[in-house]
């Protein structure tokens, strides 16, 4: 039997019941679990002493009697108390947390890069040294906000990952724990039945057995038949799919990425131990589920956790409607469901974001496409339109600023543009979304030819900081009847820590100027 009672109470005791980032109390948690509140799902998970089994607080299952539940703030944490899984609600299939979500900024900073990966080959000491701090504080900061350690934080999402690839892929067992960030099958069959008490081949033919000839279904087929990885990604309701597509489908750059009906589709490279992996993604909407179902490239299986990662961010799949909307009031009442649209790559933002700046968003586009057409790398994928990856820092950055303005930027932007990509490669800058948002803003403000609206642009959308705010943005300034930034701040303050999305809204009332700065500074 699991030691639910005493590691629920032991970790109550130490940490004062901050679940997620809020207070929550049994009680509180167990009507959530009464309701199925999806609010609450991710947030937090429950472990049931008469089953050994922890959920998520959507799980369909009958609800366990109040005596036998335990609360957590994490998979990890419920694991550590021995509870293993739900099978049916699959806990590894839950929403993350928003970035504000976190009163512990570093503790959040921390799970981002071990979520992608981070501590699968290398230590605490220097992923802490990666952020600035002591492994010490680090692991003490950590347990605060996750209820476990590092290290424990991340074998458990190691496992889940594996879970998942066993219970939605076709790869094989290997290529599973390889994908996985284990170094060895031994291993991986080790940790795997030492943690879920069943082996890895039990769960892939219980997962075919639920799904009788879907082999090649499970794992997905592309246009031209080529083998692909399928997943779900949950979301909290409700979801503006079509404003999401309509936004990105606006910004489009050419060979790169699409929208075609009603699916979003681009190519990538991702960075991993020193190598790019090159591949596509395609993401659509369920439609039976409060999830959006992502396809990768198999050429992507080594990279799943960063691939996916991304994906979320792109799509801010870990917003909280309901604080945005309790906070934004009226503005937000129209269209609950808006999110702010992230980055796969917070680089190619940032460049976007310059060549963006006093220009439609037509011409952004087409500039943007010269550049990856000229400086992007070729990357074969079963979309006609889609055979270019959005050029890396490295490749920019040795650059001379006539040839980028060869593709169309002026002067003083294709010197930005150089100057960002350098700073990126220098290490003077980190673009990557579990970057500190206020050492980046000055990192950017550093910079020649970035000024407030486009590092706040860059915050908002790269960085996916949620109290960002463009006050300068012509579509905010129209839209709130202002012509000075400092009222547009001033009135932004009633819309903290949720800013961004405000902006969204704003922009949503001014269409024809919305995601531009302005010409010049407004009186």
């Amino acid at each position: 039997m699991p030691g639910h009672m005493s590691g629920n109470g032991e970790w109550r005791r130490r940490f004062g019941g901050i679940i997620g980032g809020m207070l929550l109390d049994d009680q509180a948690c167990y009507q959530a679990l009464r309701a199925r509140d999806a609010r609450f799902d991710g947030r937090f998970f429950v472990g049931v002493a008469s089953t050994g089994i922890y959920c998520r607080p959507v799980c369909g299952v009958r609800l366990p009697q109040r005596r036998n539940c335990s609360f957590f703030p994490s998979p990890a944490a419920a694991e550590a108390s021995g509870f293993r899984p739900c099978l049916r609600c699959r806990p590894e299939l839950a929403p993350g947390f928003a970035a504000i979500d976190a009163p512990g900024a570093l503790a959040r900073r921390a799970a981002s890069l071990i979520e992608q990966g981070e501590l699968n080959d290398r230590s605490v000491v220097a992923l802490a040294r990666r952020l600035g701090v002591s492994d010490r504080h680090l692991r003490r900061v950590f347990a605060a906000q996750f209820g476990v350690s590092p290290v424990q934080y991340a074998q458990t999402l190691r496992l889940l990952l594996a879970k998942r690839l066993l219970t939605d892929t076709a790869l094989a067992v290997i290529e599973v724990a390889h994908a996985s960030g284990f170094a060895s099958l031994r291993r991986f069959n080790a940790a795997f039945r030492q943690r879920y008490r069943l082996a890895p081949s039990r769960l892939r033919s219980r997962a075919l057995a639920q799904a009788p000839g879907t082999g090649d279904a499970r794992a997905g087929a592309a246009p031209e038949g080529e083998a692909t990885l399928r997943f779900e990604l949950a979301y909290r309701p409700p979801l503006d799919w079509e404003a999401l597509l309509a936004f990105l489908a606006q910004r489009a750059i050419a060979g790169v990425e699409s929208v075609q009906g009603r699916a979003y589709r681009r190519v990538v490279a991702v960075a991993s131990a020193g190598r790019r992996v090159t591949g596509w993604v395609q993401v659509t909407r369920s439609r039976d589920r409060d999830t959006l179902v992502a396809t990768l490239s198999a050429s992507l299986a080594g990279v799943v956790p960063r691939t996916l990662a991304a994906i979320r961010r792109v799509f801010d799949l870990d917003s909280r409607p309901d604080e945005v909307s309790r906070v934004l009031g009226e503005l937000a009442a129209a269209n609950p469901g808006l999110r702010v649209p992230g980055a796969f790559d917070g680089f190619e933002i940032a460049v976007r974001t310059i060549v963006g700046q006093q220009v439609s968003v037509a011409a952004a586009n087409t500039i943007a496409a010269r550049l990856a057409a000229r400086f992007g790398q070729p990357v074969a994928s079963p979309f006609a339109s889609l055979d270019t990856a959005f050029p890396h820092a490295e490749a920019l950055a040795i650059r001379g600023e006539g040839e980028l303005a060869a593709q169309g930027l002026s002067g003083a932007r294709a010197r930005a543009v150089v100057a960002l990509a350098r700073a990126v490669c220098e290490g003077s800058l980190s673009l990557r979304s579990d970057a500190s948002v206020e050492e980046t803003l000055a990192q950017l403000a550093a910079l020649p030819g970035v000024g407030p609206w486009t590092a706040q642009t860059i915050a908002m959308r790269a960085l996916g900081w949620p109290d960002a705010f463009p006050a300068s943005d012509l579509g905010v300034l129209r839209a709130l009847g202002v012509r000075s930034t400092a009222r547009a701040e001033e009135i932004s303050q009633h819309w903290r820590p949720w800013r961004a999305y405000a902006v969204m809204h704003l922009r949503a009332a001014s269409p024809g100027s919305a995601g531009r700065a302005p010409a010049k500074a407004p009186r």
